[in-house]
């Protein structure tokens, strides 16, 4: 990786956590501990490291992200990650959240002119080889972001170029089959997105399966080849995911925030917390402020 470009995002991201820019939905990591079997749930994006590295770990399956590959995320799956890095040396990434309504309106523009095989299989994670036109618009969306005029007026198209480049790049067949509006992929996008919207309910999988119009065996199946895991273990981590983010702000006692998300005994709460994220509620706030910053 160029070292002007690791320069521009150590100075951008100058202390250990996530740190907020003037674009919409673009942070930066800085990272000084080596980091294992920690629990994640990305949205739907693309992630760029820069210095140092980081691993998924998905159904048997390891998905690297360096300065040489980066991470594409079709849909929020929760995963577990480890990652190296050192105060010497420490970790620099990219997180681009996806405007999906921008990611789709890109993709239908590229049927004309890029066809791709929409029998291609569509996936939650993807790793792909770091491309010198990724690594240039990278490069010149840290240089604009140190300007507040540049940025104001070619933040918007480095934005739209950034979720171009993923598109065309070798993932992007599995990334438009996830982002298409019909068939049986984008069915079970559709129920993860009603998932996410009322996971505090009482969601069962037979009502899932048959809002998404599917018998309950091949939406069982469905699911779980997209997700990696099944309805019930996705429902789950979600709930687990908010209340972890709400525990950190301190948007209420652990016992109400339990229930808010769908829990009807704190105690099984508790014990389902402590199993995802090896660590007690309070733990992991104090982990989550230590390496990631305030959560805001």
């Amino acid at each position: 990786m160029p070292a002007a470009l690791l320069d521009l995002a150590a100075r951008l991201a100058p202390e250990p956590g996530y740190t907020s820019t003037g674009l919409s939905g673009l942070r930066l990591l800085r990272s000084e501990t080596v980091l294992e079997d920690v629990p994640v749930l990305y949205r739907p994006g693309a992630v760029f490291v820069l210095q140092g590295s980081k691993q998924g770990f998905l159904e048997g399956e390891i998905y690297r992200y360096d300065a040489e590959h980066y991470l594409a995320v079709s849909v929020p799956v929760p995963f577990r990650m480890a990652s190296q890095a050192s105060p010497e040396r420490p970790l620099l990434a990219v997180y681009v959240d996806f405007d999906l309504r921008l990611a789709a309106d890109i993709a239908a523009e590229l049927d004309a002119y890029r066809p791709y095989d929409r029998a291609e299989t569509a996936k939650s994670l993807i790793s792909s080889r770091m491309e010198p036109a990724i690594a240039d618009v990278l490069s010149r969306t840290l240089t604009a972001l140190c300007d507040p005029g540049e940025l104001a007026i070619l933040g918007p198209g480095l934005l739209r170029e950034l979720h171009y480049r993923v598109l065309v790049g070798p993932q992007g067949g599995a990334l438009r089959t996830a982002l298409k509006q019909d068939g049986t992929t984008a069915r079970i996008v559709q129920s993860l997105t009603h998932i996410r919207e009322n996971y505090w309910a009482g969601l069962t999988v037979a009502d899932l399966a048959a809002e998404a119009g599917m018998s309950t065996p091949s939406y069982h199946v469905h699911f779980k080849a997209l997700t990696g895991s099944t309805p019930i273990q996705y429902i789950k981590a979600i709930r687990l995911h908010q209340a972890r983010l709400m525990i950190a702000r301190r948007e209420g006692t652990i016992a109400a925030i339990a229930a808010e998300v769908g829990y009807a005994s704190a105690a099984q709460f508790s014990r389902d917390f402590r199993r995802h994220f090896h660590r007690s509620a309070m733990e992991e706030t104090k982990w989550m402020r230590t390496h990631l910053g305030e959560i805001a």
